[in-house]
């Protein structure tokens, strides 16, 4: 199953109380004070693991707390510290505090380390109090508590290539034809119910991961439909291929959805809009050559963008869809280090 929010409540340890004690031995009579410090309290770690690919595991357990440190005792005795608590998180999840709304971490590295909440420092011992003036503390400090925080947990999967449109314009069928998953494929709306990844390998052992997110409707940025609850996949995309149902039996003319579907992105996430994009005129097959090339010459002028016509079924132009994702994923890696270098 796959679970790409979650909420969860952390909270550090708290640290051990100080000991107020006294030195009593039969032939030492100034013993003095040997109160020992409390533990220190343990940590909220979280761990970014590239074993896990979903948020499901936390779904479960909602608070998480680390052990207290223990108390201090006589003869200096300082108290053992709490055990810090780790927290295995999937790789493209971004840390959220929940009352600020403030974004705490955007853990996108395998193996990467972070303390979300820090355990108590313990109290002082009396022992730390004596003084030439004041021989005899009986005061210590009490522990002192840990840091505590609820989190929102947001997956946004790491791909290169997202596959955007309406429902049933083919995403799913393009996904199983240019890599080895093998996505829900049906003649309904909305059978894509979650993100589905892809990898695609091209020549010179060169490989670039696809996502497909559910279909996109009006309003979708305001909840309709599946809504914005897979959009935030896209954000970490460097291309976007837009697919178009360009068929006679297409529910929504091809220009149409094409600017309905660029509002939402617009709508939901400005940055969205203005990723690099590839248009494709899909199911190319069911319209004659003459027709063919008169929609995608339309199509082409209502749009003013470049469309490559395909068939997922006869795997039509499939190889030159391909090319096109390869040159422009080189070309916005070309303006990134360009943009780096300046």
């Amino acid at each position: 199953m796959f679970v790409d929010e979650a909420v969860i409540f952390v909270k550090g340890g708290d640290g051990g109380n100080g000991c107020v004690s006294f030195r009593r031995e039969k032939y030492v009579p100034y013993g003095g004070p040997d109160g020992g410090d409390g533990g220190k309290g343990g940590d909220i770690i979280i761990h970014v693991s590239d074993k896990i690919d979903t948020l499901l595991d936390l779904t479960s357990r909602v608070k998480y707390i680390a052990g207290n440190g223990a108390h201090g005792k006589g003869s200096t005795k300082r108290g053992k510290d709490g055990n810090d608590l780790s927290i295995n998180l999937p790789r493209g999840t971004v840390i959220k505090d929940r009352e600020s709304g403030r974004i705490l971490k955007d853990m996108d590295t395998a193996g990467e380390n972070l303390v979300i909440a820090r355990g108590g420092r313990g109290g002082r011992g009396n022992k730390c109090f004596a003084t030439s003036i004041n021989q005899v503390p009986r005061q210590a400090e009490k522990g002192r508590p840990g840091e505590e925080r609820w989190l929102i947990l947001e997956l946004k999967l790491l791909a290169d290539v997202g596959l955007i449109g309406m429902p049933n314009a083919g995403k799913s069928t393009l996904l199983s034809r240019i890599s080895a998953a093998r996505p829900k494929i049906a003649d309904y709306p909305f059978t894509t119910l979650q993100p589905q990844l892809g990898i695609v390998e091209v020549e010179d052992y060169r490989r670039f991961v696809v996502a497909d997110i559910p279909g996109l409707i009006e309003g979708a940025h305001r909840g309709v439909g599946l809504g914005d609850e897979f959009l935030r996949h896209i954000e970490r995309t460097r291309l976007l291929v837009h697919l178009l149902d360009v068929s006679p039996f297409a529910t929504v003319a091809p220009a149409e959805a094409y600017f309905i579907v660029r509002n939402e992105l617009k709508q939901y996430n400005p940055v969205l809009a203005e990723k690099a994009e590839v248009v494709v005129a899909n199911k190319i097959d069911l319209l004659d050559s003459e027709a063919g090339m008169k929609c995608i010459q339309t199509l082409e002028e209502k749009i003013s963008r470049p469309v490559c016509p395909v068939s997922m079924v006869t795997g039509n132009n499939i190889s030159l869809l391909i090319s096109l994702m390869v040159n422009a994923l080189q070309e916005t890696q070309s303006a990134l280090h360009a943009s780096v270098c300046s």
